[in-house]
């Protein structure tokens, strides 16, 4: 929506939805917004605040989108079409009353303490909501992102920017590739071993896009210098996540977790850790602050040598939100694509196994790579380290909470 005024054009701030209900406040028609006569005084649930019944009949108290709680009213059942909310009130309600009364059928009047809850988890619903449409608006990849919880209160973190490559930290450059493969078929005919053969190193998939080298070795993809096509083999990272994805709160005390929607397939790409790359330095820096908050993003980028790190604290993509495990499902692989920069490899994680749908992703914070390879003692991305000065033993310790069998109980 935008206003014209001697030939400029002001973006509105307000949603096509707001405005519409500014309308209908004042009463007034707009066939811009679609509001006229006929529909004028259509009103929209927002969400249902109170539940009572009297005589077998049931009635909602009615929060209505667009007025203030003071124009709250209670409505009989079959005045409401609004089907879906009414079956997520009774869904929230029913899960309430089970864990305070192990009970499910509801009271005939919702003492005050519960009313309260059902409309904080209205709210916390709608906003949820409100975030995963603004993920799903940023987000650059195939794959859709949801968002749930049903295990409390909390919202959408506060602090959070949804990106989809790397950020830049101050004084830092990536250098683009000068030159490009020039393979007529990277995978069956690669023209001298193709770009990880100009690198020395071993192509990196097969021709369904798994990863067949050991973690620890590089992958080199092709890039945009490359002759090749968006559907060449060696083109896999870079497409990003195609997978559905879920955002949920874990009911163990491990805070948001990642869960997929549909099977993946072992060795597949799953998604990439992206968030701002900064100094070791800079890293150093707010380790000590997030060490004293009890929880770090930080991630060494540590390939050949230690001098930058990528922070997703503040930036990140989903990745952001995938917990540990001491016996994860995700592996994790340096890979060059656009910047061949060996100090600045994109982190890529692939499947260890076959992931099930409703499974949730994990990776290990602290992984260690089998040094019987020679060149993957050249990958130790401890993840979470960056930043923790001393020896282990003056390290705060941070109790693992996975669960698995093979838990070391502690984290660092």
């Amino acid at each position: 929506m935008a206003e014209n005024l001697k030939g400029c054009s002001v973006c509105c701030k307000s949603s096509w939805n707001q405005l519409q209900d500014l309308c209908r406040l004042a009463k007034l028609s707009c066939p811009a917004l679609g509001v006229s006569k006929k529909n004028l005084y259509d009103f929209e649930v927002e969400y249902l605040c109170d539940y009572k019944k009297i005589r077998e009949q049931e009635y909602y108290l009615v929060k209505w989108r667009g007025y203030p709680d003071s124009e709250n009213t209670w409505e009989p059942r079959q005045n409401l079409k609004c089907v879906r909310i009414l079956k997520q009130f009774h869904k929230d309600l029913e899960r309430e009353l089970v864990r305070r009364h192990r009970r499910s059928k509801p009271p005939r009047h919702l003492d005050p303490n519960l009313a309260n809850y059902l409309v904080q988890k209205a709210k916390q619903r709608r906003a949820l909501q409100r975030w995963e449409q603004e993920l799903n608006a940023k987000r650059s990849h195939l794959g859709r992102i949801t968002v749930e919880n049903e295990v409390d209160l909390d919202g959408p973190p506060r602090s959070f920017v949804y990106i989809n490559e790397y950020r830049v930290g101050e004084g830092i450059t990536l250098n683009q590739v000068a030159v490009g493969c020039e393979c007529q078929d990277c995978l069956l005919a690669p023209t001298g071993g193709c770009c990880p053969g100009a690198s020395l190193h071993k192509f990196a998939y097969n021709d369904q896009g798994q990863v067949r080298l050991k973690a620890g070795q590089p992958i080199y993809e092709c890039n945009s210098r490359c002759c090749c096509g968006y559907d060449c083999p060696n083109r896999v990272v870079q497409k990003g996540i195609r997978y559905n994805l879920c955002i949920f709160r874990t009911d163990d005390g491990r805070g948001w977790g990642v869960r997929t929607l549909e099977k993946i397939r072992k060795n597949s790409f799953v998604m990439e850790y992206v968030g701002e790359i900064i100094t070791s330095e800079e890293a150093e820096r707010r380790g000590q602050i997030y060490d004293r908050q009890g929880a770090t993003y930080l991630f060494d980028l540590d390939y050949v040598e230690d001098v930058y790190t990528v922070d997703a604290a503040y930036y990140g993509n989903i990745s952001h939100f995938v917990n540990h495990s001491c016996d994860p499902n995700l592996q994790v692989y340096n890979v060059f694509i656009d910047n061949l920069d060996e100090r600045l490899p994109r982190i890529a994680f692939f499947a260890t196994r076959t992931i099930w749908a409703g499974e949730e992703l994990t990776f290990d914070y602290n992984m260690q790579v089998d040094p019987v390879d020679m060149e993957s003692t050249r990958m130790d991305s401890n993840f979470g380290l960056a930043g923790l000065p001393g020896s282990p033993k003056k390290r705060v310790r941070i109790e693992c909470k996975c669960g698995t069998t093979a838990c070391r109980k502690y984290l660092f």
